[in-house]
């Protein structure tokens, strides 16, 4: 194909946007999400098998489980900071090369030690890709179909754990148990985690087929580059939104610090602080305690390893179509009404999971639900149905959109790092509250889903059809 003297494909030069080719752009980008959620549910079908491979204690099977959320804050924290010096396309690359090197360490782990160190710098990657998938899709969108893009992050998450979910299952059918050998003498557990090499090389190998961010562009002073980005998918007066997008970059530091994210008195800017307790809020109601720990849970009150693992592939089922319901309504309805009914939808659910299991008898140290099982399950589900349509894609997209272009990335960065370590805290506080009663833990997610309606109604700010460069 042909050039032009900067290098860019002459097709660039085509005027128009075409929507179909935005979308495959931001599909693109949002395959980071896809290996975000596999690589954190994978663990799901291995983690009891992990745990009697290598004789762990309690403790250390859940640092296992949670270190990969270490990671992710890591890898989310200094994302934004390579983003505005290396561009957002070579964020994902960087991404899908720690992916790879984790699914290999994992499936060929010797000890819980080392299989915990791959889970980190899985983690790592996982973390980076939360971060600069948002941003790129915000970024490259037209402000009419941002809402709907940016939902494409949390659709590929779900559906990431969905393949995940689904690929643990069959594997676990192939083989009787996760612990069984599976192909070439390697226990079925290995090839779950081994198994994430094949989206992380499709990750890398598509991120190279993409243009980089016409937001990122103008801020290196590549213009001819950005103008024939900003032709091809977002449209409009070219030369008046790249005039634009370099008036809000004035004074922008060529390396933007942290610095950029506090205000002249002191402390983190008021909007910095919204998204950070956006990404709190989404995980201290519990929501990947479902993903995380749904086989384990529902083993313990019952089901079979099998029928648990197939129940689990069911709750991702109902998480993709929820996505789609909010992939819908965001541009439409708004983000802060889809907050507020997710938040409140929650609450109701997560109330009744609450009250069940914390009246059910106890033998033996295991809930018996008895005929209060299928209203636990409903729940459960329900709870899956508020979370998929509401908190689950809109808080990303709002992450992606919310921040202006001199502080994107950066404050992207630390907002993605607190909902990494709130998720850890969730995680590993998980099994104490659970040892103390399901009801309890159940019931400390219903106090926070109903301060997160409180939190909405007070501090977020509706972004629905604002350009980028609106943003305060």
């Amino acid at each position: 194909m042909a050039t032009a003297s900067d290098g860019t494909p002459r097709q660039l030069e085509e005027p128009g946007p075409h929507v179909a080719r935005t979308i495959l752009v931001a599909a693109t980008a949002a395959l980071g999400g896809f290996l975000f959620g596999y690589d954190t549910a994978v663990i799901n079908g291995a983690v009891k098998a992990v745990g009697e491979q290598f004789h762990a204690n309690p403790f250390l099977l859940g640092l296992a489980v949670a270190i990969a959320l270490i990671g992710a804050a890591l890898g989310a924290w200094n994302a934004g900071a390579l983003a505005d010096r290396l561009g957002r396309i070579q964020v994902m690359l960087i991404a899908a090369a720690l992916f790879l090197v984790s699914a290999f360490g994992s499936g060929f782990a010797v000890s819980i030690y080392d299989l915990a160190f791959w889970r980190l710098v899985g983690g790592a990657g996982v973390g980076a890709a939360s971060v600069i998938a948002p941003a790129y899709i915000a970024e490259i969108s037209p402000a009419a179909l941002r809402g709907r893009l940016g939902s494409l992050q949390q659709m590929a998450i779900v559906v990431g754990i969905f393949v995940s979910l689904l690929v643990d299952w069959a594997l676990v059918a192939a083989s009787g148990s996760a612990t069984a050998p599976l192909w070439f003498g390697l226990e079925t557990w290995r090839w779950m985690f081994l198994s994430l090499a094949v989206p992380a090389l499709a990750y890398g190998t598509l991120s190279l087929t993409i243009p980089e961010s016409p937001r990122f562009l103008v801020a290196r002073h590549e213009l001819a580059r950005a103008a024939a980005v900003l032709r091809r998918f977002v449209g409009g007066d070219v030369d008046a939104k790249i005039a634009e997008i370099g008036h809000t970059l004035a004074g922008r530091a060529e390396r933007p610090s942290m610095s950029v994210l506090r205000k002249p008195g002191g402390g983190l800017l008021p909007i910095v602080w919204v998204g950070i307790l956006l990404s709190v809020f989404q995980q201290f109601t519990g929501i990947n305690v479902i993903f995380y720990y749904s086989s384990v849970l529902w083993q313990a009150v019952g089901f079979t390893e099998r029928d648990a693992l197939t129940t689990s592939v069911i709750t991702s089922v109902t998480n993709i179509l929820t996505t789609l319901i909010a992939i819908a309504l965001v541009d439409r309805v708004g983000r802060k009404p889809l907050l507020l009914v997710g938040a409140a939808g929650q609450a109701v659910c997560l109330l009744t999971m609450a009250i069940v299991f914390g009246t059910a008898p106890v033998v033996g140290g295991v809930p018996h639900l008895g005929g209060a099982a299928p209203v636990a399950l409903v729940a459960a589900n329900l709870y899956v149905v508020f979370f998929g349509c509401s908190w689950g894609p809109v808080v990303w997209v709002m992450l992606g959109e919310m921040f202006n272009n001199k502080i994107r990335a950066l404050a992207l960065a630390v907002a993605a790092a607190a909902q990494w370590v709130a998720n850890f805290v969730i995680s590993t506080t998980f099994p104490p509250l659970a040892q103390a009663g399901l009801g309890l833990a159940y019931g400390v997610y219903t106090l926070f889903a109903l301060l997160a309606v409180i939190f909405v109604v007070r501090f977020v700010r509706e972004t629905k059809g604002m350009e980028l460069e609106e943003m305060a």
